[in-house]
């Protein structure tokens, strides 16, 4: 089997990617993340998705590839650089709603929201304001998060608050959780009942 040959790319990644190197964004999601997060996104027909942490829209085109037609998902991020790239790829998408807004503030801001997937790829609902994110998980729900293996493009102090992220994942109640060593190191919590 080789897990390195993904098929059926995103047709806007091509776009995508050229705009995230033309300004120098290290932190984009890489293609075996895509791969799990698009078949994810297919496990919720009907689903309502949150992603924290938009980038330049890469995570964000492979979970609209996962997505059926019925399908929502807001993507959040508080840089409008990056969010500019991913809202001139697919901002024609009627399934996404892209919103300039720091993470830790919209989900301040969606305490009455439940979602059926939430992709955790910045700081708020991963490093901070986790519980408030977990709880915005509906029972069967996924919570999926990256950046849990040294990567080169690690932002200064990311290393050091990783294993503790992952203690508190596996150990949280009303939650199956599963470790990956695959891609950039991934994590995947279902939530099994309301806390």
């Amino acid at each position: 089997m080789n897990d390195h040959r993904i098929p059926q790319i995103p047709a806007a990644l091509g776009g995508i990617r050229r705009d995230t190197e033309g300004i120098g964004f290290a932190l984009a999601s890489e293609p075996k993340t895509g791969s799990l997060l698009r078949a994810l996104a297919a496990s919720k027909p009907g689903g309502k998705f949150l992603e924290i942490g938009t980038g330049t829209g890469v995570g964000t085109a492979w979970l609209l590839a996962g997505m059926d037609a019925h399908s929502r998902l807001t993507s959040v991020d508080s840089d409008p650089t990056v969010l500019a790239i991913a809202r001139r790829h697919l901002g024609h998408a009627s399934r996404v709603t892209f919103r300039l807004v720091d993470g830790a503030t919209f989900l301040e801001q969606s305490a009455q929201q439940q979602f059926d997937l939430i992709y955790a790829d910045a700081g708020p609902g991963k490093f901070t304001h986790l519980d408030l994110a977990l709880s915005l998980l509906k029972v069967g729900g996924i919570y999926f998060t990256d950046d849990l293996l040294p990567q080169a493009s690690w932002p200064e102090g990311h290393a050091p608050k990783v294993p503790a992220l992952i203690t508190e994942l596996e150990t949280r109640p009303g939650f199956v959780a599963t470790k990956l060593a695959w891609a950039s190191g991934l994590m995947i919590l279902v939530r099994t009942r309301a806390v």
